[in-house]
């Protein structure tokens, strides 16, 4: 394979547009040749910004990976649409970056994983929080095992009023859900992922529809339309995990809440606990004292200098890339990916009977 990764965009609209282009037009070991969209213009456009010399354009994804010269695709959809244009890419031997979550649901999610198995191409979920420097820096804590047995966890993405009101956000029939599957997806991931723990027991979930009925509501969005808004505006789950460790997941777009933030982990261990509420703050026990210190991540930075500082959708396009290049395994696996699925559907099934689902 090239050392120059011929990569291809379906779905050129907000996150594609705001993170996956830009991240990837700074990375030497790809370029954007191909760019596929249901509205022509839009493609047309991502093309003209982003495109290398003579990059084509689609909208029909299926002619698109007709084309034997693209190595990797990036899936950035909404999420009905995640799993069969996920499958075809890998299928059609291209590895394959799909925006979160996974997909809409754990069974379609499952096709995805079975189909990267067969096809032996490389898949990779959008969860970008991981490369955060804060992420990265207590990630290894972690691994040092500095915290200890971690037994508890808080999966945070609140917002007090950030309803997102264009595209298909509050439609559950293409997006499966709000909140939860939408943001409340990366704390999940981020959480998980901090405590080196994928095997769930059980799960108890809420939904609320409370706020989301309301004219002219305050929103940082501008209103949203009532009539539209078919999802939920808040979720919450309690999950146990086989080994007794305990994560509550808090999600909102719309909540009377004072205290507010996104992609958020708190942490409880055996040696001490870590949590995102301010900046990176870690709390434990020394010679029978209780301390907190808060870390500094941008220690050694120059003043009025800010450098070329990679943050964490750059970060994320150069180890996938690198990642392909040199075969190794992406930093989100898709067997970790899909148990954040597994549990936001526990949850939304919960909500809906009132009882506890469990997992074999």
């Amino acid at each position: 394979m090239s050392k120059v990764l011929n990569i291809a965009i379906v779905g050129c609209g907000g996150i594609a547009k705001g993170k996956h282009m830009p991240s990837l037009s700074k990375q030497s070991q790809g370029r954007m040749v191909a760019f596929c969209d249901i509205v022509k213009e839009r493609a047309e456009e991502a093309a003209a910004e982003f495109g290398a010399e003579g990059a084509k354009v689609y909208t029909d994804y299926n002619e698109m990976l007709k084309d034997e010269s693209i190595d990797v695709v990036h899936v950035c959809t909404p999420n009905d649409s995640h799993s069969v244009i996920t499958v075809a890419s890998l299928e059609a031997g291209k590895h394959v970056m799909c925006e979160k979550p996974m997909a809409k649901t754990s069974a379609q999610a499952q096709a995805m994983l079975e189909a990267a198995q067969r096809t032996g191409k490389k898949l990779s979920i959008a969860y970008q929080n991981r490369f955060r420097n804060d992420s990265q820096y207590l990630k290894q804590m972690c691994e040092e095992g500095e915290l200890g047995e971690i037994y508890f966890g808080k999966a945070i993405a609140l917002r007090r009023r950030a309803v997102p009101t264009w595209g298909v956000f509050l439609d559950e029939e293409k997006q499966g859900g709000g909140p939860l599957i939408d943001i409340g997806t990366h704390a999940l991931d981020l959480t998980l992922w901090l405590m080196d723990n994928y095997k769930p027991k059980s799960v108890m979930g809420s939904t609320f529809h409370k706020l989301g009925q309301r004219e002219n509501a305050a929103n940082a969005f501008g209103p949203w339309d009532p009539e539209q808004f078919k999802v939920e505006d808040s979720a919450f789950g309690f999950v146990t995990m086989e080994n007794g460790a305990t994560i509550i997941i808090e999600s909102s777009w719309a909540l009377n809440v004072a205290e507010f933030g996104e992609a958020k982990s708190l942490l409880c261990g055996t040696e001490g606990g870590a949590d995102m509420k301010d900046g990176l703050r870690i709390n434990g026990e020394k010679r029978s004292r209780l301390y907190e210190t808060k870390v500094d991540l941008d220690a050694g930075g120059v003043a009025f200098y800010s450098g070329s500082a990679e943050n964490e959708a750059d970060r994320e396009a150069r180890m996938w890339l690198d990642a392909i290049i040199e075969d190794k395994d992406p930093v989100v696996k898709p067997e970790q990916a899909i148990v954040v699925t597994q549990i936001l559907e526990a949850i939304y099934e919960s909500a809906q009977t009132g009882k506890a689902v469990y997992f074999d």
